[in-house]
């Protein structure tokens, strides 16, 4: 009871509760277990790793190249002890000289396009260059900007081929020749730079002159030339049409030729056969064949002459015997 003699009720406080203290000891075990599981996962999904087929990966010991792998599935120690690094080695990459190329959008770079002839003229020329990684180990770590370092390596060598071209050669038929001249002087380097990188193919994309009047000219002189072109090729497809005609008129010529000779042969063997029969004759009767022939060839020369044989035994009486009596009574004898 209070002072003033009023009641008043306080009620009972609870009774305090024990704070239990906490288990440190299961705790440091649960989180011991869990950080053992979570680095048991990392370990199983970082032992692994995946090559495609147009890489290779080069593996790494504690920062050294020690292994280099091809496409599949392959092993490596977790916990950045190896390290995997993937290089595309089967793909052909590309560098364009001279201009940008983005799907339909053709950028033209004036900068490295224009570029001065051997005959001090001025062309505006793009290059497309196919290259490839031929060691991943030399293009990780043997220089720093592997791409950049060909890339101007081969803007080096195209100013100087062109520079030792004539605008002709550049704008016209001499493009096959500097592109083997930039591919051959650029490999060359390349194998002594050593940087993993392979020269593919060298093109010229495109080629003209850096104003309209000139491409102009140039134009014209190019289309003369594919008439000058078509004229001899149409030369040659008529001399090779004519030609078979004029070989078979010759062939023809030369084997009446043969004939005409071989019957010439034949009939002065033939003289010759019969002038040795007469010869013959002529040995054995003299006189007589001697007289014939005289007789035979005057009645050839002779042919409507009577003639008559004189008969004189050495007296002063001759006889004269008329030669076609003579003639006819053999005829009739024989």
């Amino acid at each position: 009871m209070e002072e003033n003699g009023s009641y008043s009720w306080v009620p009972p406080k609870p009774p305090k509760k024990e704070r239990k203290k906490p288990d440190f000891k299961r705790f440091g075990k649960t989180a011991l277990v869990m950080v053992l599981f979570l680095v048991i996962v990392m370990g199983v999904m970082t032992c692994f790793y995946t090559v495609d087929d147009k890489q290779q990966a080069v593996v790494t010991t504690f920062g050294k190249v020690t292994d280099v792998t091809d496409a599949g599935v392959h092993f490596m120690i977790p916990f950045g002890i190896q390290q995997v690094k993937k290089v595309d080695v089967n793909v052909y990459q590309k560098i364009e000289l001279g201009y940008s190329s983005d799907g339909n959008n053709y950028n033209v770079n004036e900068n490295e396009s224009a570029m001065i002839t051997g005959d001090y003229n001025i062309v505006n020329v793009d290059f497309f260059v196919e290259y490839k990684i031929s060691d991943p180990v030399q293009y990780l770590y043997s220089s720093n900007k592997p791409e950049l370092i060909l890339r101007n390596l081969i803007q080096s060598q195209v100013r100087n081929v062109v520079g030792s071209s004539t605008v002709d050669a550049v704008l016209t038929d001499g493009k096959e020749n500097i592109q083997m001249q930039v591919k051959d002087l650029v490999s060359q380097i390349l194998e002594e730079y050593d940087i993993g990188l392979t020269l593919v193919d060298v093109k010229i994309q495109d080629a003209e002159p850096p104003t309209q009047e000139v491409i102009e000219a140039f134009k014209a002189v190019e289309t003369a030339k594919q008439q000058a072109e078509t004229v001899i090729n149409d030369a040659k497809a008529y001399q090779n049409a004519q030609l078979p005609l004029a070989e078979a008129q010759a062939d023809k010529k030369i084997q009446n030729a043969e004939f005409l000779r071989q019957k010439r042969i034949n009939e002065a063997t033939q003289q010759v056969a019969m002038f040795e029969a007469m010869y013959a004759e002529y040995a054995q009767n003299p006189g007589i064949t001697r007289s014939r022939m005289y007789y035979e060839t005057i009645s050839e020369i002779l042919p409507g002459v009577k003639l008559f044989i004189n008969t004189g035994d050495g007296s002063n009486v001759q006889s004269l015997l008329p030669l076609e009596s003579l003639v006819t009574t053999e005829g009739g004898a024989n």
